[in-house]
């Protein structure tokens, strides 16, 4: 059997793969949001990290430092921040890992829709947030 996946190291053509992969709902929430990162800071590094024999790794986004990650789950795709308790969230999107002293999650369910506009707003707070952290 041929291995057709993208080498590791070309992490774009990965994520597109994962989400061709997925498919319906959640290869549909994952390339939406990609989409809204892209469009929020379009110099954002597209990387792949985390893989193993157990599990096939997870994209991420980063600027100065990881952004979020894309994790996806049966039931939900979860956009963890590495620095979300730091972020404002005027909107209220982060609906998962609250109790953490640094990382905050957005779980995104079937049917759910993301507040486009309040998504760019956060991911370009972390895009500050990792640039201020480098400063200090």
């Amino acid at each position: 059997m041929t291995n057709t996946a993208p080498p590791p190291e070309d992490a774009p053509a990965r994520i597109t793969a994962r989400i061709a992969e997925l498919g319906g709902w959640r290869g549909q929430t994952l390339a939406h949001v990609r989409q809204l990162i892209h469009d929020a800071v379009p110099d954002v590094q597209e990387e792949w990290k985390w893989a193993k024999a157990t599990s096939p790794g997870v994209p991420v986004w980063s600027h100065g430092g990881v952004l979020c990650t894309g994790e996806v789950y049966q039931y939900a795709v979860k956009l963890t921040f590495f620095r979300g308790a730091a972020l404002p969230d005027p909107a209220g999107l982060f609906n998962a890992s609250l109790s953490g002293a640094a990382r905050r999650a957005i779980d995104l369910k079937q049917g759910e829709t993301l507040d486009a506009a309040a998504f760019r707003d956060l991911i370009r707070a972390a895009v500050a947030a990792n640039a201020a952290a480098k400063k200090t």
